[in-house]
């Protein structure tokens, strides 16, 4: 079974997101969506919250499930028996980083690969932080994350 991790800290969700899950559902049994439990961030929605606005997100994928962890990626990559790891690129710098990154996870754990998915053009300009300075300042981030998590965010916001 080719089981594949999509590790992120997805705070929130975005259109981007979720066009890498449903591309990489495509090329996997089992994908895993792993929301990473930082301790050294401060995100705007907890790690239940975020869990929780995701499996909406995947709620029609069958081979899609939702989690979160802590430590190492590669650590729970071998917890999971995964093959590999899903990463998305937006743009060159996110390359060099994530070139960085899947190297780094290689040599710690040589039986993951790391899956490089273009992100959509539809969405190359989009990030998590992004959509959470618009929505700070009042504006309209409908064409950037579902209505439930803009109904989150507006939730967020106006405390």
């Amino acid at each position: 079974m080719k089981i594949g991790i999509y590790p992120g800290s997805f705070d929130p969700i975005t259109y981007g997101h979720i066009d890498i899950i449903e591309r990489a559902a495509k090329i996997t049994d089992k994908l895993i969506v792993s929301v990473l439990n930082n301790s050294a961030k401060n995100p705007l929605f907890s790690v239940n919250e975020r869990v929780e606005m995701i499996k909406k997100a995947v709620e029609g994928f069958d081979n899609v499930e939702v989690e979160s962890f802590e430590g190492l990626t590669v650590d729970y990559c071998k917890a999971k028996k995964a093959s590999f790891m899903i990463r998305g690129l937006r743009a060159v710098t996110d390359f060099e980083y994530e070139l960085q990154l899947a190297q780094t996870n290689r040599a710690l754990y040589d039986k993951v690969d790391t899956v490089f998915l273009l992100t959509n053009l539809n969405y190359a300009y989009l990030s998590s932080s992004a959509v959470k300075q618009v929505i700070k300042y009042g504006g309209d981030v409908s064409k950037f994350v579902p209505q439930y998590v803009e109904a989150k965010l507006k939730e967020k916001y106006s405390k």
